[in-house]
């Protein structure tokens, strides 16, 4: 008996043509996408960690969710980040969260969840651009500006 594996598949809704896509320009501009996206009933009652996808030329592909969690954090597996940056043949990526409270201070695990995925990064020659913590207001903080990436 031949055993079955199941093929792994990534979709696009919407256009996918490169000249229609937004591009990132700085942080304040990549904020704005993130916020715009969000969705604004839940942005203050729980943490959400997304991926924003980047082709070479920092035009967006998409906006991939990687886990939802409760009011102080939400766990992040790694594996399955990546697993979507390859299958999506993703170059450069932007880490997103949001912090319910408010407070834009990025925590000791905001940080070291960062290195471990820039890290990982590196050794697959995908560039991680920013991480951004989004406030519900649309306030932002970036690592890349604030020199901890």
């Amino acid at each position: 008996m031949k055993s079955k594996v199941n093929e792994i598949a990534i979709s696009y809704s919407g256009s996918t043509k490169a000249n229609l896509l937004p591009k990132v320009t700085c942080s304040q501009s990549a904020a704005d996408i993130a916020y715009s996206q969000w969705n604004k009933e839940t942005i203050e009652l729980h943490e959400t960690f997304k991926i924003m996808l980047l082709n070479n030329a920092n035009k967006v592909k998409g906006i991939y969710e990687v886990s939802n969690g409760g009011i102080t954090g939400t766990l992040v597996d790694v594996r399955i980040l990546f697993a979507v940056l390859l299958k999506s043949l993703t170059t450069a990526v932007i880490l997103l969260h949001n912090h319910p409270s408010g407070t834009l201070r990025p925590s000791e695990s905001d940080k070291s969840l960062t290195q471990k995925i820039k890290k990982a990064g590196d050794l697959l020659d995908i560039k991680v651009l920013d991480h951004l913590i989004i406030s519900p207001d649309g306030d932002y903080y970036s690592f890349a500006d604030n020199g901890i990436l």
